[in-house]
């Protein structure tokens, strides 16, 4: 399997435990104290280091620093969007789609160098 894709695999998964360890607290655990949802939080993100850190040692043998952030950046709101619109019950916004347009202009700068190589 191509390094690029078991990076972005690993950054997926990471990025779903790392989404729900985040804001799913907002949701389902509003009713409790912070430091309740905040230790539930470090449990879920746990899983989430579990999945990043192989991800970015594995993408570093063939990306840039910043083209490994980059790319994050791009799996966040890939995986964000979702969680907000279903799990969240957030409405769709427009202002998504504008941000997803400036993360391809993002990615573009980033991997130009080497996709010219």
């Amino acid at each position: 399997m191509p390094v690029i894709l078991q990076t972005s695999l690993l950054l997926i998964a990471s990025n779903v435990f790392m989404t729900f360890a985040w804001y799913a607290h907002l949701k389902n655990l509003n009713d409790k104290p912070w430091f309740i949802a905040a230790i539930a939080s470090w449990g879920i993100a746990l899983f989430e280091y579990l999945l990043q850190v192989p991800a970015n040692r594995i993408g570093y043998t063939v990306m840039d620093l910043g083209q490994l952030k980059i790319l994050q950046e791009v799996i966040t709101l890939a995986v964000f969007v979702p969680f907000a619109v279903l799990y969240m019950k957030q409405p769709l916004k427009l202002d998504f789609l504008w941000a997803g347009l400036c993360l391809v202009g993002a990615v573009y700068f980033m991997f130009r160098s080497s996709a010219a190589a």
